[in-house]
């Protein structure tokens, strides 16, 4: 979603915030905006489109101020205009805020505003509601955070805001209530921002915030109120993230450099769950036999990508754990009184642990006494907090929209979860777990080498890079990867990609097939071969092509496609980390061969932070 950064201290902030904006672009945005607050009152310049129009507005001008605002906005209210862009001001433009979010019962707080107080709207966002029942409360208390109090107890909605006074200099004030804010210190000044690479390079610390809880940031202080007002303290984040990790480091986009992260991404992620003696050890999960048998059933919830890893973490679970598990989509598990209870394990998994439907239908499930378990990328987020266990991935800062090397990580995390709990219910030996391991171990090395040695990935995508839809199919585990697969491919192209169980063929998607369609066709599945070959004899019969992606040796698959990549020899359940991978490089390159804005498509953010 939008993008915040907020800096007091000694330095110009009008630079660390553009950088820090810079540094944010991967959440998706459509305009942005800074207000500095100025020995002559706040100012503020706003441009819509991307952050190079907002420097071109600013750069002939000497802005020189050691606190501000900044914001990269993702229309939600309004078009995207230069007007409705962030930050927005009230009180005669002596308060300046931006804001996260979505201010629910904005429509009748405006009517309320417009009636009462005669107050004139220049923008069509719920944000400069904000902003003027702030300024009202100012008025009346004199007091930047105490008119940030009375104004929570009006608006609804999940949100975060950020704020500045003409007649407070040397303070930022902020708010967060479902949409995420951190805080950054330094030494001499302090920062907030809605995402940690913001920061990177420039806090010492980095400190989270709880819902309902506001800060205050001098240049020398950094104060935390719980919703009761009283003082609160935070212990900082464990941060392993450098600004290196969050450049391209040479590579042309983020998506790409993110694909060739993937096996240092998951050599980390294993290496910090094991023991000396190569046993699995999830610290931050505790199930024991008793707990375990106690579970009669697991849900995993989540979004997009995610949602896709869970597929995979499905079968898993129940091939290597017998416990039942129903997959879903945390907007759908929200709304279906599924049945929960206290026998139920419920997994969230969330690349930023900020996902608001994933984080809602976790808070019900806990409602119903589920025990909740999580899967996320970043220390200290809302989802992580709120579980009774939490198991970290080790993927690093992931700046491209489209996920890649936080979802291979989190089949990291679901294999070593799967094998943990199949050993404690003793449904799994503890060999066939420490084979598994090893095999797990030698995946960095084999994805490496073939990431190095994909050239006819590239080919195959300029070949049909002027397709206008293109389908995926599979069987078993590779019907998973076929969704997350296609879904790469509509992210960052914008054609019509489509995924499907290959079983599935017949009735009804079979009529779509016709002379130079592509259907790329995953069978990686040994024992599924037979089948899927069937369905690529369908698919080529109407002239369709067929693009396989099967493991070395299977020659056959190769008798009955069109064109065949291979992926190193692994275990079928161990094989979608691999297949995975030339789906995310055909994505990259079918993309950049059509000139899209890879790690930054249009109408997609990377947290989704508003239902």
């Amino acid at each position: 979603m939008c993008g915040i950064v907020g800096y007091v201290g000694k330095r110009n902030a009008k630079d660390i915030i553009i950088d820090g904006l810079k540094r944010l672009e991967y959440r998706g945005y459509d305009s942005a905006g800074i207000a500095l607050l100025t020995d002559k009152g706040i100012l503020v310049r706003k441009r819509v489109g991307g952050i190079a129009n907002l420097e071109n507005l600013i750069s002939d001008e000497n802005l020189s101020a050691n606190v501000g605002i900044g914001h990269t906005r993702w229309a939600t209210h309004g078009a995207p205009s230069d007007v409705n862009s962030h930050p927005h001001t009230a009180f005669n433009d002596r308060i300046s805020i931006v804001h996260n979010g979505i201010i629910e019962n904005y429509a009748e707080l405006k009517h309320m505003l417009v009636k009462e107080h005669k107050i004139e709207f220049k923008s069509e966002t719920d944000t400069e509601v904000a902003a003027h029942l702030i300024g009202l409360h100012y008025e009346e208390t004199g007091s930047l955070e105490d008119a940030i109090f009375e104004t929570a107890k009006e608006i609804k909605g999940a949100y975060s805001i950020v704020a500045v006074a003409a007649d407070e200099p040397g303070k930022l004030v902020a708010i967060r209530n479902d949409a995420p804010i951190i805080v950054g210190k330094g030494n001499g000044e302090n920062f907030v921002a809605s995402d940690i690479p913001a920061l990177l390079g420039y806090a010492e610390e980095i400190y989270p915030m709880g819902n309902s809880e506001v800060v205050v940031l001098t240049e020398d202080s950094i104060t935390f109120y719980n919703s009761k007002r009283k003082v609160i303290t935070h212990n900082p984040l464990d941060v392993n993230w450098d600004i290196d990790a969050a450049e391209k480091e040479g590579f042309e986009h983020f998506l790409l450099k993110e694909i060739f992260d993937q096996p240092n991404a998951i050599r980390e992620t294993i290496k910090r769950r094991l023991d000396s003696k190569g046993n699995i050890n999830l610290e931050g999960a505790t199930f024991t036999k008793e707990i375990l048998d106690d579970i009669n059933k697991i849900y995993i919830v989540a979004c997009g990508t995610s949602y896709y890893a869970g597929l995979v973490g499905k079968a898993l679970i129940e091939k290597y754990v017998k416990i039942p598990v129903e997959t879903d989509v945390a907007s759908e598990f929200r709304y279906r009184d599924a049945i929960v209870d206290k026998h139920t394990l419920f997994i969230a998994i969330s690349q930023s642990g900020e996902t608001s439907d994933t984080l809602q239908a976790l808070r019900e499930a806990k409602a119903h006494g589920a025990r909740i378990l999580s899967i996320v990328n970043v220390v200290g987020s809302s989802v992580a907090r709120e579980s009774d266990d939490c198991l970290y991935t080790w993927a690093g800062p992931e700046i491209s929209v489209a996920s890649t090397k936080a979802y291979t990580t989190q089949l990291i995390m679901l294999y070593l979860l799967s094998l943990y709990m199949g050993i404690t219910k003793k449904t799994v030996t503890k060999k066939f777990a420490k084979e598994f391991v090893d095999e797990l171990l030698a995946i960095p090395d084999k994805m490496l080498d073939y990431l190095n040695n994909a050239k006819e990935v590239e080919k195959l995508a300029v070949k049909f890079s002027d397709k206008k839809q293109i389908f995926y199919i599979g069987r078993g585990l590779d019907a998973h990867v076929a969704f997350e697969g296609s879904l790469k491919l509509k992210e960052i192209s914008y054609i019509n990609s489509f995924a499907i169980q290959a079983g599935e063929l017949k009735h009804g998607t079979i009529a779509l097939m016709e002379e130079g369609v592509v259907t790329i066709a995953l069978s990686t599945q040994d024992a599924l071969i037979s089948k899927m070959a069937s369905n690529m004899q369908e698919v080529k019969a109407r002239g369709a092509y067929v693009l396989a992606i099967a493991k070395e040796g299977n020659d056959k698959v190769k008798d009955h496609s069109s064109y065949t990549l291979f992926i190193p020899r692994v275990r079928d359940e161990i094989a979608p980390l691999l297949s995975v991978v030339p789906l995310q490089l055909f994505a990259y390159y079918f993309a950049k061969a059509n000139d899209r804005p890879i790690h930054k498509p249009r109408n997609l953010a990377k947290s989704v932070t508003v239902e």
